[in-house]
């Protein structure tokens, strides 16, 4: 019995209090040391992890695991100012100053740990770095990923996270930014980028390449996480923020029924209702409720839309609805995703024919997305087209879950020949 106990603190409980509470203690960390020591803030986040490993395996889990961790790194930080006072004491006439000064008593209250992680976001969030750089940086410091789960995110070499982590941080340590909450007018300038990063962030997770399927909904959840704390605060708690959240509230519901036991992508057509998350769906209608009392349209209004049109009841008026969603949406930011997306909504509106018209003009020959679109308005009426369409698009994407998806749909066009 010790022993299962012992499996279920490393394997659920430990990791999902690291996620929800190491990117706490950070922040609070690092507004009290300053961001040139933020290495002394996850040292002290990390050792405290450390000790509720070794020490709850032993006595059990406290009955409120966050407080005691809380106290631990207070403890932690203490025993540090002292170890830097006793080096101190030690050495006279010393040139070696740490930098640090300790500051006023500090709590890891409620207050505390909400306005370091705004704090915080804001800070990562920075328009001048790349997005990359802004997406590693916030899994790192904001939710806690190492950098190996972070290069599997990424698709990437672990080498390549490290540089780009040690060049945002460098970045960051340059131009001297401040751990602080920023004030209504520097919140109105930069909460776009933030809600930016927060956005593709979500996309990592929900279109991730990844076969961890583990991380990728991760990605979503600390997307989220995140999200929340903004619209938590009454500065930041605007339509924007509200229409993303109802956006991946969404999006999310519907996350248990778009991979099948294979690992192998569903239709939104061919997927079980059943399996939707109606308590999220319900969550994404009040944030799109909340949304809507401004008079602002962004591109989160509208993709918000679309997907709440996709999570409620079936409707005559449905594609009508999601088509001019996108067609506003196609206005205001252009991308090929956007325009193919529109196209499979004009399809069902004006049928395939004219669909494949319009899908032809879009000519994204080297997008997978592309030639799939192509098969699916082929299909039925000319399968023979459609088979080279599903082999076009095998060829431009690495999945082999998708390419067996795609393979699924070339052996149904044989049967229909």
């Amino acid at each position: 019995m010790e022993e299962r106990d012992h499996t279920i603190l490393n394997k659920e409980i430990l990791p999902h209090l690291f996620r929800e509470e190491y990117s706490k203690i950070t922040a609070v960390l690092c507004r009290h040391f300053g961001l040139e020591h933020i290495e002394i803030a996850e040292d002290i986040a990390s050792e405290t992890f450390l000790k509720a490993s070794e020490y709850w395996a032993i006595n059990g889990i406290p009955e409120n695991p966050a407080a005691w961790l809380y106290t631990v790194a207070k403890n932690k930080t203490k025993d540090f100012f002292k170890r830097q006072h006793v080096v101190k004491s030690w050495i006279t006439n010393s040139q070696t100053d740490s930098g640090i000064q300790e500051a006023e008593n500090f709590e890891f209250d409620e207050g505390s740990l909400a306005d370091s992680q705004l704090a915080m976001i804001f800070l990562v969030c920075n328009s001048q770095l790349s997005s990359s750089a802004q997406i590693s940086l916030a899994l790192q410091l904001l939710c806690g990923f190492t950098v190996e789960e972070i290069a599997n995110a990424f698709l990437e070499k672990p080498e390549t996270i490290k540089k780009r982590l040690m060049r945002g941080r460098a970045f960051l340590r340059k131009e001297n930014f401040r751990i602080r909450m920023p004030d209504e007018t520097e919140i109105q300038s930069k909460l776009d980028p933030v809600l930016k990063t927060l956005y593709l962030l979500f996309n990592e997770g929900y279109f991730s390449k990844s076969k961890n399927q583990l991380i990728r909904e991760d990605l979503c959840s600390e997307a989220m996480r995140l999200l929340l704390i903004l619209t938590q605060n009454p500065l930041t708690n605007t339509s924007g923020a509200n229409a993303l959240m109802a956006l991946m509230c969404f999006q999310s519901s519907r996350f248990a029924a778009r991979i099948n036991e294979d690992g192998e992508s569903i239709l939104f057509e061919d997927q079980d209702r059943g399996l939707w998350n109606q308590a999220i769906i319900d969550r994404g209608n009040y944030y799109l409720i909340n949304a809507c009392n401004a008079n602002e349209t962004s591109k989160y209004h509208l993709e918000a839309g679309i997907a709440y049109w996709h999570a409620t009841a079936r409707s005559e008026d449905k594609w009508n609805h999601i088509l001019q969603l996108y067609n506003q949406l196609i206005l205001i930011e252009y991308s090929p995703i956007t325009a193919l997306n529109r196209t499979f909504a004009f399809s069902k509106v004006h049928g395939k024919k004219r669909a494949l018209k319009e899908a032809e003009k879009l000519n994204l020959t080297n997008n997978n997305h592309y030639h799939e679109l192509l098969g699916y308005l082929n299909a039925g009426t000319n399968p023979v087209e459609a088979m080279k369409n599903f082999t076009m698009a095998i060829s431009l994407v690495r999945s082999s879950a998708l390419k067996n998806t795609l393979l699924r749909k070339i052996d149904k066009c044989k049967q229909d020949q």
